[in-house]
């Protein structure tokens, strides 16, 4: 995880909605893997904060259904089956085509401005092969234009599912330039709503949920003996992150 990733030192005051921000960002990235177990002390030293917020992030995580906790020694990952993904998949599909068109229904012209400039981060941070900021704008973009629709219930189930889909291998399509497609689609969607074309915008949305389940949520790709050590001009995963000051 990028230790530039939070605008500024972190206040005591939410640490814990913010180490559960950091978290989530490097479970979906696949930075945390299953099989791994993670120590809320450990962990809390190396973001230097106390365990309290750790362990209470942790223990979210836990109630919904991502970890799980192991006696005496930490926290692990669950991991996702094949079929996991389809049902994650299919819901999004249910619940994200329908309600973003209803949001694009209800879209003002000061909101598509506003997402235009989240559609740039994400574009720049395509650019950058920066997979955490991609992680983090996309998902603002998305779960901002949801919120739209004015249904609150579907906007959490919807960002509940997106945390359920590890990505384990957007780092090589970063790598390898393959996420500028996925970025500009988020710009294509934006002119769609501007131009009232609802069928055009439905095909953008499912050709974009496809990306996550047939490119980049790819259990097969965990490879134990992958090298975690950051690269030279990289940026570092959660374990070695100086991101949040206590």
């Amino acid at each position: 995880m990028a230790p530039d990733a939070p605008a500024g030192p972190l206040q005591r005051t939410n640490l814990r909605e913010q180490v559960l921000a950091l978290v989530r960002q490097s479970l979906v990235s696949g930075e945390i893997r299953p099989g791994d177990i993670y120590s809320a002390a450990a962990l809390a030293t190396r973001l230097g904060v106390s365990s309290s917020p750790v362990r209470e992030a942790m223990l979210t995580l836990v109630n919904e259904g991502l970890m799980e906790p192991v006696r005496n020694r930490g926290y692990r990952v669950i991991l996702m089956s094949e079929h996991d993904l389809d049902e994650v998949y299919t819901m999004r599909l249910l619940l994200e085509v329908p309600g973003t068109l209803q949001a694009a229904a209800n879209a003002q012209p000061e909101d598509l401005t506003r997402l235009t400039v989240i559609a740039d981060e994400i574009e720049k941070a395509a650019r950058e092969g920066d997979v955490v900021g991609f992680l983090e704008a996309d998902r603002r973009f998305h779960l901002g234009l949801l919120q739209l629709c004015g249904n609150r219930r579907l906007v959490a189930t919807v960002a509940a599912m997106r945390d359920q889909t590890r990505l384990y291998g957007l780092e090589a399509l970063a790598e390898r330039g393959v996420l500028d497609n996925s970025a500009h689609e988020h710009h294509h969607m934006l002119e769609a709503i501007a131009r009232n074309d609802t069928n055009g915008l439905e095909n953008l949305i499912r050709h974009h949920l496809l990306h996550v389940r047939s490119d980049w949520a790819r259990p097969d790709s965990i490879s134990p003996a992958r090298d975690r050590r950051p690269r030279e001009g990289r940026k570092r995963d959660i374990r070695g992150t100086s991101a949040i000051e206590g």
